[in-house]
């Protein structure tokens, strides 16, 4: 009797401290229930023991799978669960494991190297084409340009892979010419403009910011591109800078038609209607994550008889 007692103890201090919720029945009623399969089915055990297992899981995929055995995975709400029963003469055993945690993690991983792809795309894009460039004969003073063009992309490369080391972190910010990058964007979007037969326009004040210049030419590449991609074949592409004593605005107008949602598209994976090319949906998403980073805000509006108006500020 004794050890009958035992091994009854043993089993309900097992049920409570598994991490898993676990339920047991016998001939399609329950008799065992875990402290996780409490909270999980927010059922007490002690009104969960003598019921009909639906009554408990409130799921007939999980009584079908507790009666037949198996295994299966269901989406729960926001929850991801795995769930595996075993029988045995007379009865079995249905344990359930929430793997929202993981899932999340995989999506977050996912996310990671969708930004990943998009970050590499634009300077591998610009060293291939230095590349091509450099199989013609051409004079030794272009050479060199596209050389230093290569090289300068490689070091570009080269800091986004540092980046990879220090969890994705945005770089620490220094104060420089915002003209350094504004010059260095023109060139590097010279392909493009000329594939969309477009032309870009620089207006502003020459002014300092407070940033990191590698992700800073990331923002403005991306608006660009999106502004020569969304807009009207041959149009023309307006980047301003606008000094605000305290901050400074950046500006990339197009003149294309309104776009269905300003809000929308700053969301990751998210593609305007009309995009032209191939893309992964991720720029607004990086631009809107480096410079809420920086302490600066991003924003997008039309106005008539201008165009589409993408916004970003940045600290002096």
């Amino acid at each position: 009797m004794n050890t009958i007692l035992t091994s009854l103890e043993w089993a309900k201090t097992l049920l409570e401290t598994l991490p898993q919720a676990v339920l047991i029945q016998k001939q399609g009623r329950v008799v065992g229930l875990s402290s996780e399969g409490e909270r999980l089915w927010g059922v007490p055990q002690t009104k969960a023991i003598g019921r009909n297992i639906l009554e408990v899981v409130r799921k007939h995929q999980l009584e079908r799978l507790a009666l037949q055995g198996g295994t299966l995975e269901l989406e729960s709400g926001e929850r991801f669960l795995y769930c595996k029963a075993t029988l045995f003469e007379g009865g079995g055993v249905l344990l359930v494991e929430d793997r929202s945690a993981a899932r999340q993690r995989e999506q977050e991983l996912h996310e990671v190297m969708a930004v990943l792809s998009h970050e590499f795309r634009t300077p591998v894009t610009a060293v291939l084409g230095v590349l091509e460039a450099l199989e013609y004969d051409m004079p030794l003073e272009l050479q060199q340009n596209f050389i230093g063009q290569g090289l300068a992309e490689m070091r570009r490369l080269r800091r986004l892979v540092e980046d990879m080391t220090v969890g994705f972190r945005i770089a620490i910010k220094r104060p420089f010419r915002l003209g350094e990058v504004t010059l260095r964007a023109e060139k590097l979007l010279q392909l493009e403009l000329e594939r969309h037969h477009a032309r870009l326009e620089l207006n502003g004040e020459e002014t300092e910011v407070l940033a990191d210049p590698d992700k800073l030419l990331q923002v403005i590449l991306n608006l660009c591109e999106n502004a020569i991609r969304y807009g009207p074949e041959g149009g023309t592409v307006r980047l301003e800078v606008k000094d605000q004593i305290t901050k400074v605005m950046l500006q990339v107008i197009d003149s294309g038609p309104p776009l269905p949602d300003y809000v929308r598209i700053f969301a990751a994976r998210e593609r305007g209607k009309g995009a032209k090319g191939v893309g992964s949906g991720m720029g607004l998403y990086i631009i809107k994550t480096i410079i809420e980073g920086w302490g600066g805000q991003v924003e997008a509006h039309h106005e008539v008889d201008v165009g589409n108006i993408f916004s970003i500020t940045l600290p002096r």
